[in-house]
C-alpha cells in the first residue's frame, strides 16, 4: 500500500483468505460467490439424492435377486415404463441443472453499469493493474518474499502493491497477459478470467464488505505460478479517492517506476536453478 487507510480496523473484520483445513469454498463477500455457492448446494442436493437412490437400488436389486432367491431368473427383455422413466428423469435433472448454470455463465460475463475499470495484465511472474479511467494509474505487484514478510502477512499471499477498489461499486475486469496464459482468480469475490496473450476478456465483481481479498494465478504459467499471488482491498469511496490522491503522485508516469521487491525468479536464478 502507498500510506496506511482510514479505517483500517473495519478493514481487518472481512478478510477472503484460505483457512487451515479449509474443506469447503471461503465465504462469500460478492454478489458472483453468492450465485456460484448457491448453484454449488444446488448440484450437491441433486447428486446426493442420486447416489442414495443408486446405492439403494443396488442394496435392493443385489437382496431380492440374488442366485438364492432366485435360481430360475427372469427373462424379461424390454419394460416400456422404465426405459422411459430412466430417459426422462435424467433429461429433467440435467434440465433443472442447465438452466441456473447458463444464468450464472452470463451473470458472470459482464455488468451492464460498471463504475470502475481496471485493466489486469498478467506477467511471469507478476500482476500490472491499470485503471484506465483514473488517469490511466499503472502499477505492479510482486509477491513479498519469505525473508521480508512481517508479522501477521500471509506466505506466499502477500504483495507490495495491493488492487485498492471501492466497497459496493461493480468493477469491469479486463483481463490480458504479455507473455503465457495467466488466470485471475479470486476465490472469495467469485471471479475468474483467463488473461490470454493478444486477447482482452472482460469480467467484473463487487466487494460487499470492506476487507483484503486474497487470490493466485489459476493458470499454471511457469516456474514461478506458485508466486504471483492478487491482494484486493476494498475501502470506502471516501478511502479509495484518498488512495487515488496518493497513487497519481507515487505511481506518475513522471516519476521512476519503483523498484520492485525481488522476486522469486532472482531468489532461483541465485540457486543456480535453470529456467
Amino acid at each position: 500500500m502507498i500510506a496506511a487507510l482510514p479505517g483500517g480496523a473495519a478493514l481487518a473484520q472481512a478478510v477472503g483468505a484460505p483457512k487451515p483445513w479449509e474443506i469447503g469454498m471461503q465465504a462469500a463477500y460478492g454478489p458472483l460467490k453468492v450465485q456460484e455457492i448457491w448453484l454449488h448446494d444446488l448440484v450437491l442436493v441433486i447428486i446426493t439424492l442420486i447416489t442414495l437412490f443408486v446405492t439403494g437400488l443396488l442394496a435392493w436389486v443385489i437382496y431380492r435377486y440374488n442366485a438364492a432367491r432366485n435360481p430360475v431368473p427372469t427373462r424379461t427383455a424390454h419394460n416400456t415404463v422404465i426405459e422411459i422413466l430412466w430417459t426422462v428423469i435424467p433429461v429433467l435433472i440435467l434440465v433443472v441443472i442447465a438452466i441456473p448454470s447458463f444464468r450464472l455463465v452470463y451473470y458472470l460475463d459482464r455488468t451492464p453499469d460498471p463504475e470502475l475499470t481496471i485493466k489486469v495484465t498478467g506477467h511471469q511472474w507478476y500482476w500490472e493493474y491499470t485503471y484506465p479511467d483514473k488517469n490511466n494509474i499503472d502499477f505492479s505487484s510482486y509477491i513479498i518474499p519469505d525473508d521480508q514478510l512481517k508479522a501477521g502477512q500471509l506466505r506466499l499471499l502477500t504483495v507490495d502493491n495491493e488492487l485498492v477498489v471501492p466497497v459496493g461499486k461493480n468493477i469491469r475486469v479486463l483481463t490480458t497477459s504479455g507473455d503465457v496464459i495467466h488466470s485471475f482468480f479470486i476465490p472469495a469475490l467469485g471471479v475468474q478470467r483467463y488473461a490470454i496473450p493478444g486477447r482482452t476478456i472482460e469480467t467484473w465483481f463487487r466487494a460487499d464488505k470492506p476487507g483484503v481479498f486474497y487470490g493466485e494465478c489459476n493458470q499454471i504459467c511457469g516456474t514461478n505460478h506458485s508466486r504471483m499471488p492478487i491482494v484486493v482491498r476494498a475501502v470506502s469511496p471516501e478511502d479509495f479517492a484518498t488512495w487515488l490522491d496518493q497513487a497519481k503522485t507515487k505511481f506518475s508516469d513522471a516519476a521512476p517506476p519503483p523498484a520492485p521487491v525481488e522476486n522469486a525468479t532472482h531468489q532461483l536464478a541465485q540457486a543456480g536453478v535453470q529456467h
